[in-house]
């Protein structure tokens, strides 16, 4: 077992698939574990500082994590790069095989294993996402209960938080008894909601106050405190991508292309990776352009240049694609923000 260097690990909640090659891509080991044991196995047989791949799934992470405390050099690798790979029939087995083979292509892109920190910074996020989803159902069902009594919710979440009060005072606007105890049950909700994500921003914001990282990015324009906090986690040391375009590209940011016979052929961007991060640079970049006719900067003079020809929603994209690859050059190269650089970036 001495002459394995590469192993595919096929991850599931209670069993484990393992395949390993030596450096001549011949098996040498091929193996079904259970989730206790599989770790066992792969320190008995693998020698250390040997390359370890699994799928990028729930779980990888802390895989890897574990792995590499075993001196292992772990490679996570997306699904879809791992499924042409795939031989005939599927099975765990041969999807074992198959990230072993797809990990030794020379091209393969690879997911940096995030630390305990990265993970605790993305759950809060994540968290505070599902929270102002559930909030915004909330507020649309009272909206649509109170209208069946002839009551006209005014626009905004914080408005109807300051009418509901008044409904319920209010004894001659129609509401059954019935009712407004159910309408208070809704409020209730709704304010836990609220307290909810004001306790996560408060989290947030105390993580970026200890972050460097974070509190640089807050230097690019359109870049506010969640954003800031998402930016410093997905970019983790910069090592994971070779250029600012890479990780772009890598939350969707860059066009999709489908070219033949010599002739290119871009289309709309891809919208792959992180939604939840592409979704905070492009609100960043909407409001920068909003307010760019005020400023005489050069990032505000290619705003004006590119919105002169081209519909505004593609300026927009184009902007949060700028920031996203100053973000990673200023962390790359661990230095601040240059504004008379960014409109050439």
């Amino acid at each position: 077992m001495s002459q394995i260097t590469r192993v595919g690990v096929d991850i599931a909640k209670s069993v484990f698939h393992v395949h390993a090659v030596d450096r001549f891509g011949e098996r040498q080991w091929k193996g079904k574990y259970s989730r206790t044991k599989w770790l066992n196995a792969i320190t008995d047989k693998v020698p250390q500082g040997a390359e370890v791949a699994m799928e990028a799934c729930g779980s990888s992470h802390y895989w890897g994590r574990e792995l590499q405390k075993r001196g292992y050099k772990v490679k996570i690798i997306h699904a879809q790069f791992v499924k042409p790979y795939v031989k005939s029939n599927k099975n765990d087995a041969i999807d074992a095989e198959a990230i072993c083979e797809a990990m030794s292509r020379p091209n393969m892109r690879f997911v940096c294993v995030k630390s305990n920190r990265q993970q605790d910074i993305q759950s809060m996020h994540r968290i505070r996402d599902k929270l102002m989803v559930q909030k915004s159902s909330k507020a649309n069902q009272i909206r649509g209960l109170v209208s069946e009594y002839g009551l006209v919710a005014p626009v905004g979440i914080n408005k109807l938080r300051e009418a509901i009060p008044l409904w319920l005072e209010d004894v001659e606007n129609g509401l059954s008894a019935l009712f407004r105890s159910l309408l208070l049950d809704l409020f209730d909700d709704l304010r836990r909601l609220q307290e909810r994500v004001d306790k996560l921003d408060n989290l947030i914001q105390q993580e970026v106050k200890n972050d460097p990282v974070a509190r640089s990015l807050l230097e690019l324009r359109g870049v506010g405190v969640l954003c800031a906090s998402a930016l410093s986690c997905a970019i983790g040391d910069a090592k994971g991508y070779r250029k600012g375009r890479d990780f772009a590209a890598s939350i969707g940011l860059t066009p999709r292309q489908h070219s033949t016979g010599g002739k290119p052929r871009l289309l709309g961007i891809s919208k792959r990776g992180d939604g939840y991060l592409r979704k905070l640079l492009v609100h960043g970049a909407r409001s920068v352009i909003r307010h760019a006719h005020r400023h005489d900067d050069n990032l505000s003079k290619w705003i004006a240049k590119l919105c002169a020809y081209k519909h505004v929603n593609i300026v927009i994209v184009a902007l949060a694609n700028k920031t996203a690859r100053a973000a990673w050059a200023m962390v790359n190269k661990s230095e601040g923000y240059h504004p008379e650089l960014i409109a050439s970036a």
